[in-house]
């Protein structure tokens, strides 16, 4: 029987109180936020330090949040681009993936090396900006969609992933006259449910929190997604609009809770996402990242 060793002993309580450290670091920012935006809005206003608890109790942030239409609409925009682009994003990688992970491919290691070059290199803010008004983007949500169909690192690690897969089950899907379509949606893509749950995370919340490229091709304010209206509040400070007959002096009061339950709104869909795709994403990740 193996006994562990003092200096193991200290080794794994030093491993445990830096992780706890660790935790405490990355948990208080969000447990910060989400007690502010409950609290007393005039005691939150003269708070200075740490926040350990509600300072007093209030929900009139989150009514005030919510009766802003512009909420209401970033939402409805953000869930179009997210649901609309996750569909682009698994369809267009898993056919860049399936066709560049076919032996049978000519030039594969030519068109591989253009492919990872885009990773490194691109044309810049500008061309990007006359490329998609070009194409009668601009100004759509579609912009923020289509220019981000496939993503390189996303393309690589689901290609790695197919390539895993045993030749055998494609030759046996030929012999009973299979073609590409089929042997990619029934046999590729169910095989590979874990690195897709990772692909839906990685695209899903590269959605969620966009906002640059909103910025640069949206001038429409009805069509911002919520991740723009959060920087309009918290940047500029576009809050006047949520507080119908209120004082100046009540404006300027409500909006240091309206700013903190506004962060809690546009993030706490995508955090209760993420534990539905946590038991596939470590196994997904693995799969991807290492040629079997």
């Amino acid at each position: 029987m193996n006994r562990t060793t003092w200096p193991e002993k200290i080794f794994d309580a030093c491993n445990v109180l830096f992780l706890v450290l660790l935790m405490a670091v990355t948990v208080y920012p969000v447990l910060y936020v989400a007690l502010a935006s409950i609290s007393d809005a005039g005691r939150m206003m003269g708070h200075h330090g740490l926040l350990l608890k509600p300072l007093g109790f209030s929900l009139d942030a989150y009514k005030n949040v919510f009766d802003n239409p512009m909420i209401l609409k970033g939402y409805g925009n953000t869930f179009f681009v997210v649901i609309v682009g996750l569909a682009f994003n698994i369809v267009l990688t898993a056919f860049g993936a399936y066709a560049l992970s076919r032996k049978s491919l000519g030039y594969r290691k030519p068109i591989m090396l253009f492919i990872v070059f885009t990773m490194f290199f691109n044309g810049g803010l500008i061309p990007f900006y006359f490329a998609v008004k070009g194409v009668g983007l601009l100004n759509s949500l579609w912009a923020l969609i289509i220019p981000q169909a496939i993503n390189t690192f996303n393309l690589i690690l689901m290609k790695t992933a197919f390539e895993a897969i045993p030749d055998s089950l494609e030759e046996s899907a030929k012999i009973d006259g299979a073609n590409d379509f089929v042997i990619l949606f029934r046999i590729i893509l169910p095989l590979s449910m874990p690195v897709v749950a990772v692909m839906l995370l990685y695209y899903g919340v590269s959605h969620w929190n966009s906002w640059f490229q909103a910025m640069i091709f949206l001038q429409d304010r009805s069509m911002y997604p919520l991740q723009l209206v959060l920087r309009e509040i918290l940047l500029q400070g576009e809050v006047s609009s949520m507080q119908s007959g209120a004082a100046a002096g009540d404006i300027a009061m409500l909006s240091v809770t309206l700013k903190y339950a506004t962060i809690i709104v546009a993030t706490v869909p995508i955090l209760l996402v993420y534990p539905f795709l946590q038991k596939y994403f470590v196994k997904g990740a693995l799969i991807g990242a290492i040629k079997g």
